[in-house]
């Protein structure tokens, strides 16, 4: 009887732990479940929200162009940023009128970030804080001499990545671009007098390659100035002044050392040219190393601080490694982007005081 008693309890007693068991088990489901929701849905509520980040770009190119090829970022840039930490409702990107309107933009804090060439960011440096360097593609010509350039036409990418670029003097097709384009091939030194009697197509005086360095390079060579020659235009755009030169409105220009391959299409397409843009051009001057475009921030915007300054960092490196991403910032002939510090410039800052030293006297 006692035996009986004894496995009676017994059987009970593991009855009442197992059924224990199971609730606890329930319990700890039910509790693991609503963590994993809570945690999901306090990441998402954690990111900071921005109801609109304003991005501003120089007029290297056709504006309407450049709106059409970075209409993607905005997607990118948004889905790039929500990891980094931040929602972001609207992206607004324009295109300015000058090169000097981004960078007064970014001064002011109208514009939160701008895609700008290192002489606009030394000019604009008080309300502008440069946050990445653009690599881009190296080039399979980099001699001082315009002869191996002409030599070894056309120009064509290569598979290292650099921080600096070229600009170039380019004679068109013009009877007086052919004139200089021909002395120089024949080894003889250009004078003054030669490139003041041609008409000449420059970008605005922040432009490294379109102004700074031809200036310093007219400086150093005939110890003259881009205001010393007598037929100059301002172009608002390297496509208009591509444009004027396939016309013959002007003899020459300058540009970025990989100008000619973004035109090539335009040039006979557009330009309404029966030869290649290879055949039609020389070049007639060589200018020293640039370092490379910058994006930069604000230090005037409200939405703007070093947490969002990293998350960009960040977010604009990787957009760079995407297939879509370097398509967008193709337009800038830009291939990816590295960290920046202000120190990096300080070549640049140097162009700038020479120019300015020399456009005072």
């Amino acid at each position: 009887m006692k035996k009986l008693w004894f496995l009676a309890m017994s059987l009970l007693l593991l009855a009442v732990l197992a059924a224990c068991g199971s609730d606890n088990k329930d319990d700890k489901d039910t509790k693991d479940d609503g963590s994993k929701e809570g945690d999901n849905a306090t990441a998402e509520d954690s990111n900071t929200k921005i109801e609109e980040l304003s991005i501003g770009f120089v007029p290297s190119r056709n504006p309407d162009e450049i709106i059409t090829a970075t209409e993607p970022l905005k997607a990118l840039l948004t889905d790039q940023l929500a990891k980094e930490g931040y929602d972001v409702e609207n992206i607004d990107i324009t295109v300015g009128t000058s090169f000097e309107a981004v960078g007064e933009a970014l001064s002011a804090g109208t514009t939160d970030i701008g895609l700008i060439p290192g002489g606009t960011y030394v000019l604009y440096d008080d309300g502008a804080e440069v946050i990445l360097t653009a690599t881009r593609a190296g080039l399979s010509n980099d001699s001082d001499d315009p002869v191996e350039w002409n030599k070894n036409k056309p120009t064509e990418a290569t598979d290292e990545q650099t921080t600096s670029y070229r600009a170039l003097l380019i004679a068109g097709p013009s009877e007086k671009g052919q004139a200089l384009a021909k002395k120089v091939n024949d080894g003889e030194k250009l004078t003054f007098e030669d490139l003041n009697d041609a008409s000449w197509n420059v970008m605005s005086p922040s432009s490294p390659a379109g102004y700074i360095y031809p200036a310093l390079w007219l400086k150093e060579n005939f110890d003259k100035t881009i205001p010393d020659l007598s037929k100059v235009v301002q172009a608002d755009s390297y496509g208009n002044a591509f444009a004027r030169l396939a016309a013959g409105q002007a003899d020459v220009l300058v540009a970025y050392a990989d100008a000619r391959r973004d035109f090539e299409e335009n040039w006979e397409a557009e330009f309404d040219r029966k030869a290649s843009i290879w055949d039609e051009t020389n070049v007639i001057g060589v200018m020293p190393p640039i370092y490379n475009d910058t994006i930069s921030v604000s230090k005037n915007s409200d939405i703007m601080d070093d947490d969002l300054k990293t998350a960009l960092q960040k977010a604009f490196i990787e957009i760079a490694k995407t297939d879509e991403g370097k398509e967008v910032i193709g337009i800038y002939s830009h291939e990816g982007y590295t960290e920046a510090k202000d120190a990096d410039y300080d070549k640049e800052r140097e162009a700038q005081k020479l120019l300015q030293e020399i456009d005072t006297k």
